[in-house]
């Protein structure tokens, strides 16, 4: 028998970037509702734009649309849309991740929030550290990280470069900062490699040059120091313990970057 409620007309989802968060809240969409979901399998950094026609034809019927981790575009009516997202202002250790707030917008009980709901909504907060916190197992980790780079779309020949370029990595800062060259933006890849559960050599703080892209990983502090100097970047994860930020490196070559975290490591 279907546990599907009526559906609910009001309500259409627009997905942003794929990640296995992302792949996980459709399929809690697809599970308990009949509500309309418009995927176009993008990319991170997706944007409202890319969507902008169909979200104008949601609006116009009266109903609303759910924008999940999308950029918002300039003149969408931000009090006629619903804003899903845990990146930027609205990441944080004390923040609902967006699988949580589809959780809650659905009105879902509680006793259908798994023990997998949870590993991937931890896994997106605070990576492998937040599914520690849960108890976690080994095997666990090693089965949410490979299903969020297969999510990811990353390729065995980007997890092949992944594996060489952690050969070359080098140690900045009295080795608090590993540095890595990696020749595509699927940064997870390497990330997870370095990563002592997977045996790697661990490393706290992480900065990755990607062609077209930098990406660091590491200490919250350093993370908001990056967000206040660079806005025109991304951030996010588990702050201010923990997070990301990254920016296209046409706006801020690799070595002014380095320059820049000596001061906060």
């Amino acid at each position: 028998m279907s546990t599907k409620p009526i559906a609910e007309s009001r309500f259409h989802f627009f997905l942003g970037g794929y990640d296995l968060e992302m792949l996980t809240i459709r399929e809690l969409v697809e599970q308990h509702t009949n509500a309309v979901i418009h995927d176009k399998h993008l990319s991170w950094g997706a944007s409202a734009s890319d969507y902008r026609q169909e979200i104008d034809s949601v609006l116009a019927s009266g109903a609303t649309p759910v924008l999940i981790e999308l950029t918002l575009d300039p003149d969408l009516p931000e009090d006629k849309v619903c804003i899903i997202d845990h990146h930027g202002p609205t990441a944080g250790h004390d923040k609902p991740t967006c699988l949580e707030q589809v959780f809650k917008l659905l009105n879902l009980p509680k006793h259908q929030w798994t023990r997998h709901l949870a590993l991937v909504a931890a896994n997106d907060r605070g990576y492998i550290p937040a599914m520690k916190e849960l108890g976690a197992t080994a095997e666990e980790i090693q089965a949410i990280r490979l299903l969020d780079r297969q999510a990811q779309g990353i390729t065995d020949e980007e997890e092949q470069a992944a594996i060489a370029a952690l050969d070359s990595l080098e140690y900045l800062c009295d080795d608090r900062l590993a540095v890595a060259y990696l020749p595509h933006s699927k940064t997870a890849a390497l990330v997870d490699r370095l990563q002592p559960e997977a045996g790697g050599p661990g490393a706290t703080n992480i900065l990755i040059i990607s062609p077209g892209e930098v990406n660091f990983f590491g200490k919250g502090k350093v993370v908001q120091a990056l967000a206040e100097a660079y806005p025109q970047g991304w951030y996010g994860g588990d702050l201010p313990v923990k997070g990301f930020w990254g920016m296209a490196d046409k706006e801020l070559p690799a070595n002014s970057l380095v320059l820049f975290l000596q001061k906060y490591l």
